[in-house]
């Protein structure tokens, strides 16, 4: 991390450029498309890059060309989030099929059953707990190696949480285990999804975040977007959270986007590994104040760092530079120490355009940048 006041930071996935997905699912590359990596190529010092991009678009899909295209993405969008002037960075989660997904995937004791709308018109593929959750590989280490090479800016890997992996599967192994006990179904259902998130969070998510470390993550985030839909589940996402961190060294980012976040406290007090919270405070701000919940911080004596959301990723509308400045600033008076301020978008920029992204984290960073001159 920087020593400077108001580091700026990725915080989630980007849109894969359009030359990226159509020539990974082995479909034409339309000249438009090709025009907008050259483009962007010269804004991002990829030429060179581009070049081999399109060598290998004119190749038949498959095998080590697909391999090399996603590679050379994942330098891609390295290189625009260098360039929008970032001080931390990762890809844009390139190479993975999707936050949920990606890991089950890699993981023992799941079977996938189809796809289920998540909200709008967004799906995703859900798996079914078939047996015991367990490790099958670091799903995350050979990723983040590849990016450790290629970054010129510190390296932050985000990981999907353990109760998010969890309530976003079926309990099918862990509630068969229970028939027949003669207990109700609301409690077997209940001791099902404890056990199933505790299992992911010792037995596949412990090790992975190990394997991170060992290789030289300086920082492991943990994405927990699932953390408040139960209400009454907290207390489980902060055993999950625990459960998930014990042992290991250092601390760890928890980003929970789009919540009430009244809702954690006082349960993730106990969130002793947790080093900052990210939260996603101006798309609430568009409908009044979302930089309130930083009272929350203050009130339960949390003296925590914050991953300040100061850009909404749900609108095209791109914040001006003081308009991120006035955030900062104000938390930075909230939480009385303008050290624990850290800047991001309010999530990952993945449903805005490059162009769209692309200008919120330029004047983010600006933002920033004029917040620390207004302190100095």
């Amino acid at each position: 991390m920087t020593g400077h006041l108001f580091p700026t930071q990725e915080i989630g996935s980007l849109m894969k450029p359009a030359w990226l997905v159509k020539g990974l699912r082995g479909q034409p590359v339309p000249a438009k498309d090709r025009a907008d990596l050259r483009a962007w190529a010269g804004r991002l010092k990829f030429t060179r890059e581009a070049e081999r991009v399109e060598a290998l678009l004119d190749r038949p899909p498959g095998g080590k060309r697909d391999v090399a295209l996603r590679n050379l993405g994942s330098v891609h969008q390295i290189r625009y989030l260098e360039a929008a002037g970032l001080d931390t960075v990762f890809d844009g989660e390139v190479h993975r099929a999707e936050m949920y997904e990606h890991p089950i995937r890699h993981s023992k004791g799941f079977t996938f059953h189809g796809h289920v709308r998540s909200f709008d018109n967004k799906y995703y593929l859900k798996a079914s707990a078939t047996g015991p959750a367990r490790f099958r590989d670091a799903y995350h280490l050979d990723e983040y190696k590849f990016i450790a090479k290629h970054a010129k800016r510190p390296v932050k890997v985000p990981v999907t949480g353990p109760y998010t992996l969890a309530d976003w599967s079926f309990t099918e192994h862990y509630l068969n285990k229970r028939a027949g006990s003669g207990r109700s179904l609301r409690a077997r259902t209940a001791e099902a999804r404890r056990e199933l998130t505790l299992d992911i969070a010792a037995k596949i998510l412990r090790p992975n975040i190990k394997a991170l470390l060992d290789a030289g993550a300086p920082a492991v985030q943990i994405d927990e977007p699932a953390a408040t839909t139960k209400p009454g589940e907290v207390e489980l996402f902060v055993e999950a959270f625990n459960e998930a961190t014990k042992g290991l060294p250092g601390k760890f980012p928890c980003h929970i986007c789009f919540s009430d976040y009244t809702l954690l406290f006082p349960h993730v007090l106990e969130m002793k590994k947790c080093s900052e919270w990210q939260w996603e405070l101006a798309n609430k701000a568009a409908s009044g104040d979302g930089y309130r919940y930083l009272d929350l911080l203050r009130e339960y004596g949390d003296s925590r760092q914050v991953g300040l959301g100061v850009v909404d990723i749900h609108v095209d509308d791109v914040e001006a530079p003081e308009v991120v400045r006035d955030r900062i600033l104000r938390a930075s008076e909230v939480l009385e120490d303008p050290r624990r301020v850290l800047v991001n978008p309010d999530c990952g920029l993945r449903t805005r355009s490059p162009k769209v992204a692309f200008e919120k984290l330029q004047n983010m960073v600006a933002g920033a940048r004029m917040a620390r001159e207004a302190l100095a």
